[in-house]
């Protein structure tokens, strides 16, 4: 039997982060994930997508002393670039830029490929003597009493807590072993994830083309091989998803270039293809007895506008906050975490929700209203500030 004092189910990224910031604050913390740790992208295993850390992840990055070992790695994203292309026909019928320099001296985001982030902060933990992480095993059941979660491991391994973090994903077993239900939104899209080189610089900006089916997204990278990089999230329609693995790279790049207007050149397929559902996913409740859930178990959301693991930063600093004020794992530091992040949950779901299904639409009335939202949304500067400080996780 082990006890920490934290107990974390799920060491992605979301989960590693927790781990190490509760670690900071002098809490022994123990992390727990079926999946190994990736040293390179040529893993099969190795997650090709890159995540946008937006400002306030660069911050708790910087306390956590980790911004110095990831920042080589990292490229910056001084503008948000949005371009409707229309119907099918895929003609641009308007381009915006959202310019950080407008709200802020710093860029809104660094873009970063996500084995790599995993692996640094997985590399971090193993040099604090105060966390732990198991590498390999699940969580495979979970009682809750007044005082303490005890925890069974798929190893056998038993661990009592008085604050147990779910932190595994979208399926979460947390969630469902302490019965919080989740509503999900299917869309009938995925999302094809890959890098590619191009002939134009990027320029740091981050460019999604919405056009029916779902966004193309171009989110810069530094070079590979002497070349200009961007990852490319891709989402359509799962039809259209699956004929589009099938082909060979020539022709995936040549279709992927064609979809992109030709914003940075030819596009040149660098990496595997990987092949993601889209779907939406909220948890009913934040907490249980002993019990929160932060991140995926708690919140999915299609991968709009760099709000996924941003979300999943402010459910971390809020349950550090929470904690600071509070007997750990007590009702009302889990009553003041769930109070602090529910409203603001709620409205970024809605939100990514509504632009998924603007920019998916086939519908030309809708296709019109799309484009006038998004001259008003750039045109009228009120707005156009209040979206960008919004985007960058400034509360509802």
């Amino acid at each position: 039997m082990i006890e920490t004092d934290v107990f974390i189910a799920g060491g992605g990224i979301a989960g590693l982060l927790a781990a190490l910031t509760f670690g900071a604050d002098g809490k022994n913390v123990t992390c727990a994930d079926p999946k190994a740790i990736v040293d390179d992208s040529e893993d099969p295993l190795a997650d090709q997508r890159t995540t946008a850390y937006l400002q306030p992840a660069q911050t708790l990055m910087e306390e956590l002393d980790l911004w110095d070992v990831i920042a080589p790695w990292a490229m910056g994203l001084q503008v948000m670039r949005l371009a409707d292309a229309g119907g099918d026909d895929g003609a641009l019928r308007e381009v915006v830029d959202f310019d950080a320099a407008e709200i802020s001296d710093l860029p809104f985001g660094w873009n970063i490929a996500n084995w790599r982030m995993r692996r640094t902060l997985a590399s971090a933990i193993s040099a604090r003597p105060n966390i732990t992480f198991l590498s390999g095993v699940y969580v495979k059941s979970v009682l809750t009493r007044s005082t303490e979660a005890r925890i069974t491991l798929s190893d056998g391994l038993q661990i009592t807590t008085p604050l147990l973090i779910g932190a595994d994903g979208r399926d979460s077993f947390v969630r469902e072993a302490v019965g919080i239900n989740a509503k999900t939104t299917r869309y009938g899209q995925k999302a094809l994830v890959f890098t590619v080189t191009h002939s134009e610089r990027h320029q740091n900006i981050s460019t999604e083309i919405h056009q029916s089916g779902g966004p193309f997204t171009l989110v810069p990278l530094p070079d590979f091989e002497g070349r200009p990089a961007s990852s490319v999230v891709w989402m359509d329609f799962a039809s259209e998803c699956t004929r589009r693995m099938s082909l060979s790279r020539q022709d995936f790049a040549a279709e992927a270039t064609g979809r992109s207007g030709h914003a940075l050149g030819a596009l040149e397929l660098v990496s595997d293809r990987q092949v993601w559902p889209i779907i939406t996913r909220e948890a009913s409740h934040l907490k249980a007895e002993r019990t929160a859930l932060m991140a995926e178990a708690a919140h999915v959301i299609p991968p709009i506008g760099a709000q996924g693991l941003n979300m999943s930063v402010a459910d971390i600093l809020a349950l550090r906050e929470a904690a600071h004020a509070h007997t750990l794992g007590s009702a009302s530091m889990l009553t003041q975490y769930a109070s602090a992040r529910a409203a603001d949950i709620a409205f970024r779901i809605r939100g990514i929700d509504a632009l998924n299904r603007a920019a998916m639409t086939r519908s030309p009335n809708l296709q019109a209203l799309r484009l006038k939202g998004l001259q008003t949304l750039h045109g009228v500067k009120p707005i156009r500030r209040m979206a960008m400080q919004t985007g960058l996780g400034a509360q509802t």
